[in-house]
């Protein structure tokens, strides 16, 4: 039967092309229609089929032997047909319509003034309107058209087409407008069109209806005229005004240019009308500062505002002297509006310099205005006198704050002592004298903010009006930095030390690690000495853990990079995570769209998530949910963000967030401080978000927490977006699936082993020499030069360390190589290779084994170089 088929293909379709103005639409409806009617034909000939047939039988069970025959037949067709009846009333059964629906769908879609496409993921039309048709032409229709190749056929359409397309490949809604001249018979009209596309998957759609766009043009060529005429309905309204001496300006409170007269845009050096056509905004003619202390007078003052005298950019950034005065305009149902009537001052300042060339109390008022620092002046009375608009903003929260008392200004958030501080100076000055020096008091709600205040009597000034005035300068990134640069300096100590520490701990946890290794190959799993020394280990590789959290921490571990999908790391170490943290724990991984790939150490990354995961779960005691999120942070979202010291650009982001107890604010300042821990003792190092930190930083990265007392935490860690290419991801993955080394780690040949430290060369002698390996010794690079020049060409590899008095491993490998240039050579050092690469030299070929290393893993390195 034909009929549910085409129902089902018309609802499929219809659900596919509806905008926001229409729940579904059909796609390819009307197409389906004769298909529709055969259905119907078909269905009619065969219920007639079905009743002649039903006819035959009932007259064959007419005979009496066919009676119980007869009522079993009878009774089915009773509970289907009580059946049918349920169902037809319920609504779950419809009867013939759904078709008729979905053609009315697909008409209502075709009447609709805007144009309705769907594209496939290569931007290939599936469904497309009438209105489609009259905006983008008759082969929108045509088979196998494609809306890239339309849009590109658009003039003025390729840039806009360009970013909708890019935002369809990812999943992303976008919006955008095109000026283009479309055909009207034999003349070209030009229209305005708005194009809209969001990603849209059809209901009960397939696998191959995945991820398919649905399209919206829309002519808004009529509204786009109705605004440009009301401009200039706008501008001839003002027109009335040109003649006058002031000209008038309208701001919306984003800061938008709603209407400027042609006088001022004459006085400014505009074209008339530019200051509109052009869209400006209020910082193109006016700081920041002097628009706030305008909002603030209209609303304090209405028309009463006495005005300011401040300067205003001019067309050819010049300033023109000017006052302005303020008001409020209030619309219904709508924002307030900002109107200013500005008056230009140049020829009252020449005419005041004209008859008294030492009159500057005009000019004066708009450098006091202008000023870039806040300036104030008080009263005999304590108050203040006058106030500039930057004062106003850095102390007053842009309010002009005249007629307040000064110290009740200045510390509304400032500490107690730097009340007493500015109490002191302020009963200085106005005795006349001067201060010792600035006080620094903080403002904001969470005094975030640092101001540096400069006091100073006024001499010959008028006591009764003014006696002081003070200055009040922005040191908030000047404390920040300071702070930073502290830290810094604190943290690159830490390092060095922590380095230095670090070296020496590792070549005795190399002595340990690897005698106990050769006395347990003496001592069998049921000797009573096996145990203990198993527990020797143990304890020297957690020691080791704690050393390379420590180097990590100071950023001088060595780091295995390699490209990396995040979302595919997260994904691969769930099951890890989900073990640390429990069962009370929920656990979700949320991982965005295409993710970006970057360059970083899985082992590091995976140890850093792990990290955060303990730390929640250590948070959330009772149970909670652990969510771990992926995704791309393009350049823009960056700019937005506005993350101190975080360098702009593209980032793939990894968040972890819990609901758990959250932190105070003074947790939040030290948790990435070495040895800071907030649990109990023995319960944590507070080297984990050091470390975290420091692998972090190694890699280029920026790690950002956010939290507040219970409601729970979220870190943010970026890494930089790397653009990798086809062979590097190959040779990654080959990397990663390389063969493990073979369990025989004997071999042949002679081995150099140069180290200062004695247990450690005791060690490795011994190692290499049960191995059936020939060991030569030597303590420094000297010596080992003297025993090559004793064994000439006998040594088939050099043990070498870094760090070593005399001579040093690098300053060795050049001046081996200058005789041997195919010596294969390996590094030993506590120190990451980076530190030494630049030593050696970036074409320099070497092995590097870092200490501290066991008995299989020195045997192994050397076998693995020997047999390269």
């Amino acid at each position: 039967m034909q009929l549910p088929k085409v129902v089902l293909a018309s609802n499929q379709v219809a659900s596919a092309a509806m905008s926001e103005s229409v729940t579904h639409t059909v796609g390819a409806a009307a197409a389906d229609q004769p298909a529709a009617a055969i259905g119907a034909g078909g269905v009619t000939a065969v219920l007639s089929i079905l009743a002649a047939a039903g006819a035959a039988v009932l007259a064959l069970l007419a005979t009496r032997s066919a009676e119980p025959l007869l009522l079993t037949i009878v009774s089915a067709l009773a509970m289907l047909g009580v059946f049918f009846i349920f169902t037809l009333a319920a609504g779950h059964l419809r009867i013939g319509d759904r078709a008729d629906e979905a053609v009315n769908v697909a008409a209502a879609a075709d009447q609709m003034a805007d144009a309705l496409l769907v594209t496939r993921r290569d931007a290939g039309i599936v469904y497309a309107n009438d209105a489609a048709s009259r905006l983008l032409g008759p082969h929108v229709r045509a088979t196998g058209a494609t809306l890239e190749a339309i849009l590109a056929s658009v003039p003025g359409a390729a840039e806009p087409a360009y970013r909708l397309l890019r935002a369809t490949a990812r999943g992303e809604a976008a919006s955008e407008e095109i000026l283009t001249t479309a055909e009207a018979g034999a003349a070209g009209v030009a229209r305005r069109l708005r194009v809209s596309v969001k990603p849209f998957t059809p209901s009960g759609g397939g696998r191959d209806t995945q991820r398919q766009a649905l399209w919206q043009v829309s002519d808004i060529s009529a509204e786009r005229q109705r605004q440009a005429r009301s401009q200039e309905d706008l501008r001839n309204r003002l027109a009335d005004y040109d003649d006058a001496a002031i000209g008038l300006l309208t701001l919306a409170g984003d800061g938008a240019v709603l209407a400027a007269s042609d006088r001022l845009a004459t006085m400014l050096g505009w074209q008339p009308g530019v200051l509109l056509e052009r869209g400006m905004r209020a910082d193109t003619l006016l700081s920041a500062d002097a628009v706030q202390l305008l909002w603030g007078q209209a609303r304090r003052d209405g028309v009463n505002a006495a005005g300011l005298d401040i300067d205003v950019k001019r067309a050819d950034g010049r300033l023109a002297a000017m006052h302005l005065v303020p008001s409020l305009r209030r619309v219904p149902g709508q924002a307030d509006r900002l109107v200013v009537a500005a008056l230009d001052r140049a020829p009252a300042e020449a005419a005041a310099a004209a008859v008294e060339p030492g009159a500057g109390d005009v000019r004066f008022a708009r450098f006091f205005q202008s000023a870039p620092f806040g300036i104030a002046t008080i009263a005999g009375d304590g108050r203040i006198a006058s106030a500039n608009a930057a004062f106003a903003r850095m102390i007053l929260d842009d309010t002009s704050g005249v007629g307040a008392e000064t110290t009740a200004a200045l510390c509304r958030t400032a500490t107690s002592e730097a009340r007493a501080d500015l109490k002191a100076a302020l009963a200085e000055v106005m005795d006349g004298r001067v201060p010792q020096g600035p006080v620094e008091i903080a403002v904001g709600q969470k005094g975030e903010y640092v101001r540096r205040v400069f006091l100073y009597p006024l001499v010959g000034a008028d006591t009764a009006r003014e006696v002081a005035i003070l200055y009040v300068v922005d040191a908030t990134e000047e404390k920040a930095l300071a702070a930073r640069f502290a830290q810094s300096q604190k943290m690159d100590a830490i390092g060095k030390l922590v380095g230095g520490i670090a070296h020496d701990f590792n070549n005795m946890l190399t002595a340990i690690i690897g005698f106990s290794d050769m006395l347990l190959q003496q001592h069998r799993a049921t000797d009573p000495a096996h145990k203990d020394l198993m527990n020797i280990k143990k304890s020297a590789v957690r020691a080791a853990e704690i050393v390379a959290k420590l180097l990590a921490m100071s950023r001088q571990r060595t780091l295995q990079v390699e490209p990396l999908l995040l979302d595919e790391v997260v994904t691969d170490f769930a099951p890890f995570i989900k073990r640390a943290i429990g069962e009370t724990i929920d656990l979700k991984v949320v991982n965005g769209r295409d993710i970006w790939h970057v360059k970083t150490d899985k082992v590091e990354i995976e140890q850093a998530i792990l990290n955060l995961a303990v730390n929640a779960r250590d948070a959330m005691p009772d149970g909670g949910t652990l969510t771990i999120r992926t995704y791309n942070l393009s350049e823009r979202d960056c700019q937005k963000l506005g993350h101190e010291g975080m360098t702009i650009g593209e980032y793939v982001a990894i968040e972890v967030s819990d609901t758990g107890t959250g932190m105070s604010d003074e947790v939040m300042h030290r948790i990435f401080e070495p040895y800071f821990t907030t649990k109990a003792v023995g319960k944590g190092t507070g080297l984990g978000l050091a470390s975290v930190m420091g692998t972090l930083k190694q890699c280029g990265g920026y790690i950002y927490p956010d939290s507040e007392l219970g409601r729970g935490t979220t870190f943010r860690f970026y890494l930089p977006r790397y653009h990798v290419e086809a062979e590097e991801i190959a040779a990654a993955k080959a990397a990663r699936n390389k063969e493990v080394p073979p369990a025989d780690l004997t071999g042949s040949g002679c081995v150099l082993l140069v180290e200062d430290e004695d247990l450690v060369r005791s060690f490795a002698v011994r190692a290499l020499t049960s191995r059936g390996y020939k060991v030569l010794e030597a303590s420094d690079g000297r010596e080992a030069l003297e025993v090559m020049a004793k064994h000439k060409g006998e040594v088939d590899i050099v043990v070498s360390d870094v760090v070593m008095p005399e001579m040093d491993g690098p300053t060795l490998l050049k001046e081996l190589r200058k005789d041997s240039p195919d010596l294969k050579f390996i590094f030993v050092s506590g120190y990451p290779n980076e530190n030494f690469k630049a030593a050696v030299g970036d074409n320099a070929k070497f092995a590097f084994l870092a200490k501290p290393f066991s008995l299989p893993q020195l045997a192994a390195k050397v076998k693995e170089q020997l047999d390269a």
